[in-house]
This record gives C-alpha cells, sequence and structure tokens, in this order.
C-alpha cells in the first residue's frame, strides 16, 4: 500500500468510500486536497482521512474510511497518523476527531477530554 495526499481526480472515489459510512461520515465532506489516501498496488484508492484545518491552532481529524476488503491491515492507523505528522508540520497545537470508536484513536494517543465519549484530542508540545 502507498500513502500519498489527495488529487482532484481521487475525490469520487473519496465520496464513494465515505458513503459507505453515511450516518457517520456524510455531513460535509472535505475538500479532496485536505485529504491523505490509500492506494493499492493497481493504483485504487481503498481508504482515506482528512485533515480539516480550523486555524493557527486546532484541526479536526475526520472522514477516516477503509475499503471493506482492506480493513484490519493498519490503514486505518497510517491515514491518521499521516494527519498527525501533517498537523505538526503546520505548527497545529491541538487535533481533535469526533469518534465512534474511542480505542482506535486512543492507541494512537488522542485522548478523551473530561469523560467526553465521543471526541479525542491530542496536544502538540
Amino acid at each position: 500500500m502507498k500513502l500519498r495526499r489527495a488529487g482532484k481526480a481521487d475525490y469520487p472515489k473519496i465520496k464513494q468510500l465515505v458513503g459507505k459510512f453515511p450516518r457517520q461520515l456524510m455531513a460535509e465532506i472535505p475538500s479532496y486536497y485536505r485529504f491523505f489516501v490509500a492506494v493499492n498496488e493497481r493504483g485504487e484508492v481503498v481508504g482515506c482521512c482528512a485533515l480539516d484545518v480550523y486555524s493557527k491552532r486546532i484541526a479536526e481529524i475526520r472522514s477516516l474510511a477503509v475499503a471493506q476488503a482492506y480493513q484490519g491491515r493498519g490503514l486505518g492507523t497510517a491515514l491518521v497518523r499521516a494527519c498527525l505528522r501533517q498537523a505538526r508540520r503546520q505548527g497545529i497545537s491541538e487535533v481533535f476527531a469526533i469518534i465512534g470508536r474511542p480505542a482506535f484513536f486512543q492507541k494512537l494517543g488522542l485522548k478523551t477530554f473530561q469523560n467526553e465519549k465521543a471526541a479525542v484530542f491530542k496536544r502538540f508540545k
């Protein structure tokens, strides 16, 4: 698998992937340039995740989706880590995510805030 920044041509596939989880992810999909994508050996987009920057201080990790046939291979982890690296490069001091699976994000260093069950945060020092 290869990870890269999404291009405009990837956007239809990103929408298709995110569309498989409509209740959780479909509200306002970020622009293509905010996404990282995972691409298989045939060059097909099989996973995506966006870093939506709100200010110099804060950004959201969102729209994480991996095709069912590729789940369990570490793609979601790699995509979130790519977003976290990008946030650090941009000097973002806090990243958050609205989540459905706290344990997944907690293993990547994001922690709940004040016993919040649906959001996790990460502060960069």
